[in-house]
C-alpha cells in the first residue's frame, strides 16, 4: 500500500473504529476479491463492534493499494460518506501499466512523443473518462497494425478532443501499438487552400532533415502521395489523429493507407473512404459527479462545499463538457456569478456564455449554430420543425411522418442526416426508432425560431386531426403515447383554445388517457393549462379536475374501472354526471348495465386529492417545508416523491432492506430521512438521489424520524423504547433517552416490557420534543434530556399517531378503528371526524401552513385533505346494521347513525324522519311499515308503531348484544338472535316472549321457513330447523367442523345450502341429514351463498374475493368469478365477499364486498362494478325486480343505486 494511503488510513483509524459496522462492509470487500471468508470469520469472532472494526483496518493496512479503494468504495456504499471523505485525501493511483507510470499517469516518453506530434496537452481542468478512453484503445487495437479508421463522434462540446488525446497518453499503449509515433492535426472547417496548407505543415512536421523533398507539395494530390511515403517510411507503426472532420471530402486526402484516429460530429464522413471503420459514440453529458468535479476545480472548492446553483447549472446544460467548462472558466474569473451563469442558461442567453478559451468558437450559440448551417439546404426547414419538441421527450417515427406528410422512409433518411452530424439522436425501440434532440439543441433551436413557434405547433395539431380520429388512438400504434401526452400542450402552445377545452373536457379522452397513463398526467395539465380552461368554464375545469384527483387510486389501477360509471356518481350539476349520462344511456340500449346513485347529492367529498404510489401499505407521508411535494414510503421498501397539486410522480428510490416506516424533508427541502424495520435510519440526498449517511444504533425497528427546526438534529424513535439524537452532518449519535423507563413497574421485568415510542414532534425553537408511546404522551428537554411534561390519553383507542398545527391550534389524530379526528387544542373539544380510508391509517401530517394536512394508510392510499373544508363537514353517518323495504316504486330505509338516532329515510325523496335515541345494535321494518323494532346493545327489545309512537317493551330481555331482529311475514311475531346462543320468539301483541335453546354457541343468524318454521345456524358447525308453534327442534343436521357462516334456502323450500370457515360449501335436502353434495375449491373462508330463483344454481363467495357458480343437481363447478388479474396483494373483489343476489330471470347476480358487481350468469363476467368511498360492505338488499340495490360502507354512506334505463 503507498505510504500516503497508509498514513491517511492511520491518521483516521480512531474515528473509523468507532463508527463503522463491519458486516455489510465486508461484504463488498469480499465481492471485490481483496478479503477472504476467512478473514471475514477472524473479523466477526471479536467480541464488540469497535473490536471488529480495529481488526478489519489491520487487516487492510497490511494489503495492497486495491484493498484500500476497495473500503473506500464500500463506506460509500454503506452511507458512511463523512467517514469515505476522511479517506479520500489518500486515494491512491492503481496503475495499469506494471510501474510504468508516474503518479500523474504520464512518464517522460510519453511526453516527448506527443509533444513531438503536437498532440494537445491536457485542458487546465481535466477529470478522467476511463470507460470512453479504454473504448477508443480497444477499438485502436483492432486495426492491429494494419490501416483502417476509428471515428469519435458526439455533439458540439462533448470533449471529443479530449478523449482523443487521453487515449495515446498511455506509456504501454503507446510502445505496444504506435512505437512510430503520434502526429496531431487540427483540421476543423476548411476549404481547398487550407486544407492543402495543413497537408503541408504535416508533411513538413514529418520529413524534418528534408530527406524526401527539399520543397513543399504544390497541390492537394501530391501532398496526399508525399504523406502516404512519409507515413510508410519514415513513420511506420505510427497513428494520425484528425480532430473535428466536417467534410468526407478532406478525408479522401488522408486516405493513404495509415491507421487514423478522427473526431468529428458527422459520423457519416467515413463513407467515403476504404478499409476497417470503428466508431466511438460520445455521450453528449458528462455524469453529475464528473461534471461537478470539473466545477469544483476550476473554483478551487471541495465538490460537498458547491452552491445549489453548481447542482442546477449542470441539470439545465445536461453535463455538457463544453458548457461546464466555459462556466467553470468563467467562474474562476468571476467567483460570485453562479446565479448570473444559471439565470443566462435557464433564458437561453447563450451569447453571454463566452470566454476565450481553447476552444475554437467563442461562444455557445456559435458552437452549436455552425452546425445546423451545414446541413442541405432542402432538409434545414424539417430541422426548425424540431424547435417544437420538449426536452427529455423521445419522439416517434410515425409522429414525423404526420407532422412532414411523409413515408417512414423517406423521414427515417432524414432523421439519420441529422443523427449523423450529432444535431439529434436515436433510441432502437423494437422495431421503431425514437429521436430526441441535447437539452441544449432544444433551448438553440426555441430560442432560434421563436417567431415561429406557434404555427409550428398549430401545424402539428392540425396534421394530427387529418391523420387520426381524436379517440380511434390504440395503444399497439407507435404514436399513440405521443399523442396522448402532448397533443395538449401542442394545442396549448397553438393559442387553439377552443380545441384544447373540446379534449380536456372529454370523458372519452379522460377514459382513453388514464387507462394508459394513469390520472397524474391529466390533473398536471388542468393545473397547467387552467388559465386556458377557466375561460370557457372555470365551474367545468374544477369538476374535471376534482374528478380526476378523487379517482385516482382507482383510474391507475388494473383491472381498470368503467369511467362512465363512476362519472355517473358525480353530482348532476356537473358535465363530467352530464357526458357519463349520454354515454351510459346510448350505451343501455346496447344492452350495457349501468347504475344511478339516486341519493348522492347528500354526499361531501372532504378530501382532496387521493394518490396510490405504493403497491402495498403507505405507513407515512409528509409535506416539502414548501408545501409543493409530497414524500411517502411504505410496506414496498420504497420512498416516493410526488407533486402536491397533481400527485405526478418525481422520484422512487428502494430505500431500505425491509419495511420504511417514516419519511422527513429536512427544513431546507435538501434531504429525506427514513427510517425501518431493518434498525436503521437513512440520509438521502435528493439532488444526487442517493443516501448520503446511515444511522446505526437502534436495536429494533426504527418507527419515526424527524429533523430538528435547524437541521442540526434528527430525532428518530423506536420499538427500542428509545428516543435517539443524531448530529445530521457527522452521522454521530448525539443522546439517546430510555422511554421504556417511564411505563416499567415493581411487578414486571424490564425486559418482559414491550413499549413502542411511535412518534415524535419538535418544538418550533427545537428545545423541546414529544414523544407518544402506548396511551402517553411525553415532553422532554433535549438539553437535559429531562422529562417536562407527561399526558394520559384515554384506555379505549389507541393512538397511531398525531401532528399539531401551530397556526391554528389544532391537533390531527389517527386511531385505531380506521379513522382520523381534529381536535382543537385550545378546547380541548373534537373539530371533526375524517371517513375515507378503508383500513389502518399509519400517519397524519399538516402541511407548513396548517392549510391541509395528509393521511396514509393501510389501504395503499394517501390523501389530501383541506383543514376548512374538514372542520365545516364533519357530517353524520350510519352505521352498517339496516333494514330495507321495497314497495313497488318506493324505497324505505331503517337505519341507526352515529349519534344514536334511528333513521327513517325515504330513498326516493332523501327525506329523513329522526324517530328516537337509544343504544341500537340491529333494527328491522315489519312488512307493512306499521312498526320498527331494535335491539340494544344491553340485550334489551322494543317495538315502535311508526303511527302514534307507541313503544312496546320485550319483558324478558337477551343477556348480550342483540345482533339480528327480523318481524314473520304477517308482522306478530318478531324473532332475534344475540351474542348467545338464544333464539328469542316473541309474539308481541298477546304473550310474553321464550327462547329457543339448542346451540352450544353462538347463533350465527336465522331465515324464516314456511309453516312456522325457522332456520338457525351457529359458531358450533350445525344447522336447526324449529317449529315456533311448538318450540322443538324439528331437525337437527351437523354440517360442518368449523363455524357455519352462511344458509340460503332454495325457492321451492326444498334445499338449503352452508357455508362454512372450513373453506367449503354444502348442499342439503331437508328431508336427509347427510348432504347432497359438498362444494370444494375456495381457498378462503365460504362467507356466503344464494340459490337462484329457478333452483338450478348456487353462487358462493369466499374471503379471498372469489366467488364459484354450482349445478345444484350434480355439485359440478360451472364458472368461477374472479376479475381479470391484479396487483400484487389485492384481493379480487376488494376483499370478503359477503353477500350474493340472482335476478329473477337467473342472467344476472349481484355480488358485495369491497365494492358491487354485477355478473353475467351465463359467461361468468363482470357486467359492472360501483366502487363505494368506503368498503367491507355487510349485505345487499335488492328489490324483487332486481332495479333497485341499498347497502352502507364501512364509512357509514348510504347507497340507493338504480338500474339505468
Amino acid at each position: 500500500m503507498d505510504a500516503k494511503a497508509r498514513n491517511c488510513l492511520l491518521q483516521h483509524r480512531e474515528a473509523l473504529e468507532r463508527d463503522i459496522k463491519t458486516s455489510y462492509i465486508m461484504d463488498h470487500m469480499i465481492s471485490n476479491g481483496v478479503l477472504t471468508v476467512s478473514e471475514e470469520e477472524k473479523v466477526k469472532n471479536e467480541p464488540t463492534q469497535r473490536q471488529r472494526a480495529a481488526m478489519l483496518i489491520k487487516m487492510i493496512l497490511k494489503k495492497d493499494n486495491h484493498s484500500y479503494i476497495s473500503f473506500y468504495n464500500a463506506l460509500l456504499h454503506e452511507g458512511y460518506r463523512d467517514l469515505a471523505a476522511l479517506l479520500h485525501g489518500g486515494i491512491p493511483v492503481v496503475s495499469s501499466s506494471d510501474g510504468k507510470d508516474s503518479v500523474s499517469g504520464i512518464t517522460s516518453y510519453v511526453r516527448t512523443v506527443l509533444c513531438e506530434g503536437g498532440v494537445p496537452q491536457r485542458p487546465v481542468v481535466f477529470v478522467t473518462r476511463k470507460k470512453l478512453v479504454n473504448a477508443i484503445q480497444q477499438k485502436l487495437s483492432k486495426l492491429n497494425g494494419e490501416p483502417g479508421w476509428v471515428t469519435i463522434y458526439g455533439m458540439a462540446g462533448c470533449g471529443k478532443s479530449v478523449l482523443a488525446a487521453e487515449a495515446v497518453r498511455d506509456h504501454s499503449f503507446l510502445e505496444d501499438c504506435f512505437p512510430g509515433g503520434v502526429h496531431w492535426v487540427s483540421v476543423g472547417k476548411q476549404d481547398k487552400s487550407g486544407l492543402l496548407m495543413k497537408l503541408q505543415n504535416l508533411c513538413a512536421r514529418l520529413d524534418q532533415d528534408e530527406s524526401f523533398s527539399q520543397r513543399l507539395p504544390l497541390n492537394i494530390e501530391e501532398a496526399k502521395d508525399r504523406l502516404r511515403i512519409l507515413m510508410l517510411r519514415k513513420h511506420p507503426r505510427s497513428l494520425l489523429i484528425l480532430d473535428d472532420i466536417w467534410d468526407p471530402w478532406v478525408l479522401k486526402a488522408f486516405d493513404n493507407q495509415c491507421r487514423i484516429l478522427l473526431t468529428t460530429r458527422d459520423k457519416s464522413v467515413t463513407d467515403s473512404v476504404m478499409g476497417p471503420k470503428y466508431v466511438v459514440p460520445v455521450e453528449s453529458g458528462l455524469g453529475k459527479e464528473k461534471a461537478l468535479e470539473i466545477l469544483s476545480l476550476f473554483v478551487n472548492m471541495k465538490k460537498a462545499d458547491l452552491p445549489e446553483q453548481a447542482h442546477s447549472i449542470i441539470q439545465e446544460c445536461k453535463g455538457s463538457p463544453l458548457v461546464v467548462s466555459l462556466i467553470g472558466a468563467l467562474l474562476r474569473d468571476f467567483p460570485n456569478r453562479w446565479e448570473y451563469y444559471l439565470r443566462q442558461l435557464q433564458n437561453k442567453q447563450f451569447k453571454r456564455i463566452r470566454k476565450s478559451s481553447s476552444y475554437d468558437y467563442e461562444a455557445l450559440d456559435e458552437a452549436m449554430s455552425i452546425s445546423v448551417e451545414m446541413l442541405r439546404e432542402d432538409i434545414k426547414d424539417y430541422y426548425t420543425d424540431l424547435s417544437i419538441v420538449q426536452k427529455d421527450v423521445k419522439v416517434p417515427t410515425k409522429v414525423l411522418c404526420i407532422l412532414w406528410d411523409l413515408e417512414t422512409e423517406e423521414v427515417e433518411d432524414i432523421l439519420q442526416e441529422f443523427v449523423n452530424k450529432s444535431l439529434l439522436f436515436c433510441d432502437r425501440n423494437g422495431k421503431s426508432f425514437l429521436y430526441y434532440l441535447h437539452d441544449l439543441q432544444v433551448d438553440f433551436l426555441t430560442e432560434k425560431n421563436r417567431s415561429q413557434l406557434q404555427d409550428l405547433h398549430k401545424k402539428m395539431v392540425t396534421q394530427f386531426q387529418r391523420h387520426h380520429q381524436l379517440y380511434s388512438l390504440t395503444p399497439d400504434q407507435e404514436d399513440c403515447m405521443y399523442w396522448y401526452n402532448f397533443l395538449a400542450y401542442h394545442m396549448a402552445s397553438a393559442n387553439m383554445h377552443k380545441e384544447l377545452c373540446a379534449l380536456m373536457f372529454s370523458l372519452d379522452w379522460i377514459k382513453a388517457k388514464t387507462e394508459l397513463v394513469g390520472p397524474a398526467h391529466l390533473i398536471h395539465e388542468f393545473v397547467e393549462y387552467r388559465h386556458i380552461l377557466d375561460e370557457k368554464d372555470g365551474t367545468d375545469c374544477e369538476n374535471f379536475q376534482e374528478f380526476l384527483s378523487l379517482n385516482g387510486h382507482l383510474l391507475g389501477r388494473q383491472p381498470f374501472p368503467n369511467i362512465v360509471q363512476l362519472g355517473l356518481c358525480e353530482l348532476e350539476t356537473s358535465e363530467v354526471y352530464r357526458q357519463a349520462k349520454l354515454q351510459a344511456k346510448q350505451e343501455v340500449d346496447n344492452g350495457m348495465l349501468y347504475l344511478e346513485w339516486v341519493n348522492k347529492k347528500n354526499m361531501k367529498n372532504l378530501s382532496r386529492l387521493v394518490v396510490r404510489p405504493h403497491t402495498d401499505a403507505v405507513y407515512h407521508a409528509c409535506f416539502s417545508e414548501d408545501g409543493q411535494r409530497i414524500a411517502s414510503c411504505g410496506a414496498d421498501k420504497t420512498l416516493q416523491v410526488f407533486k402536491a397539486e397533481t400527485g405526478e410522480k418525481l422520484l422512487e428510490i428502494k430505500a431500505h432492506e425491509d419495511e420504511v416506516l417514516c419519511c422527513a424533508f429536512s427544513a431546507d427541502d435538501r434531504f429525506i430521512a427514513t427510517c425501518s424495520v431493518d434498525k436503521k435510519v437513512k440520509l438521502w440526498d435528493l439532488n444526487q438521489e442517493e443516501c448520503r449517511n446511515t444511522m446505526f444504533g437502534h436495536t429494533n425497528s426504527v418507527s419515526h424520524c424527524r429533523f430538528s427546526p435547524d437541521d442540526q438534529v434528527l430525532a428518530s424513535c423506536s420499538a427500542d423504547g428509545t428516543l435517539k439524537l443524531w448530529d445530521v452532518k457527522s452521522a454521530n449519535e448525539r443522546k439517546s433517552i430510555n422511554v421504556k423507563q417511564f411505563f416499567l413497574n415493581s411487578e414486571e421485568p424490564q425486559e418482559d416490557l414491550e413499549v413502542i415510542v411511535k412518534c415524535c414532534s419538535w418544538s418550533a425553537d427545537g428545545a423541546k420534543i414529544m414523544v407518544a408511546a402506548k396511551n402517553k404522551v411525553f415532553l422532554f428537554d433535549i438539553h437535559t434530556s429531562g422529562l417536562l411534561a407527561e399526558i394520559h390519553m384515554g384506555h379505549h383507542s389507541t393512538v397511531q399517531y398525531c401532528d399539531f398545527s401551530p397556526h391554528n391550534h389544532l391537533a390531527v389524530v389517527a386511531l385505531s378503528q380506521y379513522c382520523v379526528e381534529l381536535w382543537s387544542m385550545d378546547s380541548g373539544l373534537k373539530v371533526a371526524d375524517c371517513r375515507g380510508h378503508l383500513s389502518w391509517v399509519h400517519c397524519v401530517m399538516f402541511s407548513p401552513d396548517g392549510s391541509s394536512f395528509l393521511t396514509s394508510s393501510d389501504d395503499q392510499t394517501v390523501r389530501l385533505w383541506e383543514t376548512k373544508k374538514v372542520c365545516k363537514n364533519s357530517a353524520t353517518v350510519l352505521k352498517q346494521e339496516i333494514d330495507v323495504v321495497f314497495q313497488e316504486k318506493e324505497v324505505t330505509v331503517l337505519a341507526v347513525d352515529n349519534i344514536r338516532r334511528l333513521q327513517l329515510i325515504n330513498g326516493n325523496t332523501g327525506q329523513i324522519d329522526y324517530l328516537t335515541e337509544a343504544q341500537v345494535s340491529c333494527c328491522c321494518l315489519s312488512p307493512h311499515l306499521q312498526y320498527l323494532a331494535f335491539g340494544a346493545e344491553d340485550g334489551a327489545i322494543q317495538i315502535l308503531e311508526l303511527l302514534n309512537n307507541r313503544i312496546f317493551q320485550s319483558r324478558n330481555a337477551h343477556k348480550t348484544t342483540v345482533r339480528h331482529i327480523q318481524f314473520t311475514a304477517d308482522g306478530k311475531t318478531l324473532i332475534s338472535s344475540s351474542d348467545d346462543s338464544a333464539i328469542q320468539i316473541w309474539n308481541w301483541q298477546s304473550e310474553d316472549p321464550f327462547f329457543l335453546q339448542a346451540h352450544q354457541e353462538t347463533v350465527k343468524d336465522f331465515k324464516l321457513l314456511k309453516n312456522s318454521r325457522l332456520l338457525s345456524w351457529s359458531f358450533d358447525g350445525t344447522v336447526k330447523v324449529w317449529n315456533i308453534t311448538t318450540r322443538r327442534i324439528e331437525k337437527d343436521f351437523v354440517c360442518h367442523q368449523d363455524t357455519v357462516l352462511s344458509c340460503d334456502i332454495s325457492s321451492d323450500g326444498a334445499k338449503f345450502s352452508s357455508t362454512s370457515a372450513d373453506k367449503t360449501a354444502k348442499i342439503w335436502s331437508f328431508e336427509l341429514l347427510s348432504p347432497l353434495h359438498e362444494l370444494r375449491g375456495h381457498k378462503g373462508c365460504v362467507r356466503c351463498s344464494s340459490f337462484s330463483v329457478d333452483n338450478t344454481m348456487l353462487a358462493t363467495g369466499d374471503d379471498n374475493g372469489e366467488i364459484r357458480m354450482w349445478n345444484v343437481s350434480n355439485g359440478e363447478l360451472l364458472h368461477l368469478c374472479a376479475p381479470i388479474s391484479v396487483e400484487e396483494g389485492a384481493a379480487t373483489h376488494g376483499g370478503w365477499v359477503t353477500d350474493l343476489c340472482f335476478s329473477p330471470d337467473n342472467k344476472m347476480l349481484v355480488s358485495a364486498g369491497g365494492y358491487l358487481k354485477w355478473w353475467n350468469v351465463v359467461t361468468g363476467e363482470s357486467s359492472q362494478t360501483f366502487y363505494t368511498n368506503g368498503t367491507n360492505l355487510k349485505k345487499i338488499h335488492v328489490s324483487p325486480d332486481f332495479k333497485t340495490y341499498v347497502t352502507v360502507d364501512n364509512l357509514g354512506i348510504l347507497y340507493i343505486l338504480k338500474i339505468l334505463e
